[in-house]
């Protein structure tokens, strides 16, 4: 099958780099140009814009910073998809934008699967994400070589929307996380001990988590450089309140992150790192939780 592949930032660069490792035969387009070299030096068309995509591929791949922006490349997809495409969403969205776009490319008789991933973009670009899948058991299956290649641990979840909240359900963890990880790394530091050491305690203890592990050392370099945003965490914990309420589920911690995260936004701006959420903690008591030994970007 010909595979397109509309987005090619910090994830879906990564993500359409493994389809076309794979073997895939792959389009490429985004809207920044230069985006698109290294696809193209890796053997893939380059289109100049979505619909020439669909118009050269069996089936899209998207990965789109938000729904407005989904919605409104699907609207160019829909004017050269054949019938029977499938429009494969990587881009994190909410249920009701999840139900409300596959309606919109039932119109145009595309059927949708919404495959988030998760796990960083470090795990993106070595082929190792994991990808939340929701949608037709016959979808998932035709398409399940494809969503191998671009992950190494694939979850088919339930129907459409179903992969909506598991998405938003990790992402707000590792929200709580990152904000706990800053608090505990700061107390080891205001406590004398040596900061590799103590990250490499906690790593070994009962208190370690996935965010420790990997952002605490971007945290501990001082580069905070994630490739997240905290306009995207927003998004992200802005899609779990909403669950929290349609659902009546009181989420306590996760209130208090997103009042964190807004916090961060005001004094860093929405396109600082989701990492320097720390910093906040770190400017507040003029106190920094930097280590030697530690990576600037996770390989």
């Amino acid at each position: 099958m010909k595979y397109g592949y509309v987005g090619l930032g910090n994830l879906g660069g990564h993500l359409a780099a493994s389809l076309i490792r794979a073997g895939h035969e792959v389009t490429v387009y985004d809207r920044d140009e230069s985006l698109a070299e290294r696809h193209r030096a890796m053997g893939a068309k380059v289109a100049s814009s979505p619909a020439e995509v669909a118009a050269a591929s069996d089936h899209v791949f998207t990965c789109l910073p938000s729904p407005a922006v989904s919605e409104a490349v699907l609207a160019q997809l829909l004017t050269t998809m054949k019938p029977g495409a499938t429009w494969i969403e990587n881009s994190t969205l909410g249920r009701e934008d999840i139900l409300r776009l596959a309606g919109l490319a039932h119109t145009g008789g595309v059927r949708l699967l919404e495959a988030p991933v998760t796990g960083g973009v470090h795990l993106a670009a070595r082929g190792e994400i994991t990808v939340l899948v929701g949608g037709d058991a016959e979808l998932f299956e035709m398409h399940k070589p494809a969503l191998q290649a671009i992950g190494s641990r694939i979850f088919h979840m339930g129907p459409l929307g179903s992969a909506a909240i598991i998405k938003v359900i990790t992402n707000m963890l590792a929200f709580i996380h990152l904000v706990a990880d800053g608090e505990a790394l700061m107390l080891a530091k205001r406590g004398g001990l040596d900061l590799k050491t103590a990250w490499e305690a906690i790593t070994a203890s009962s208190g370690t988590s996935f965010v420790h592990e990997t952002e605490g050392q971007l945290i501990l370099n001082g580069s905070y450089d994630i490739a997240f945003t905290m306009d995207l965490a927003l998004k992200d914990l802005g899609f779990a309140m909403g669950f929290g309420k349609e659902f009546g589920v009181p989420l306590d911690l996760a209130s208090l992150t997103n009042q964190t995260f807004m916090k961060g936004k005001a004094v860093y701006g929405g396109t600082a790192q989701s990492t320097q959420i720390v910093k906040l903690l770190e400017d507040a008591l003029g106190t920094d939780l930097r280590a030697e030994g530690f990576p600037a970007r996770l390989e």
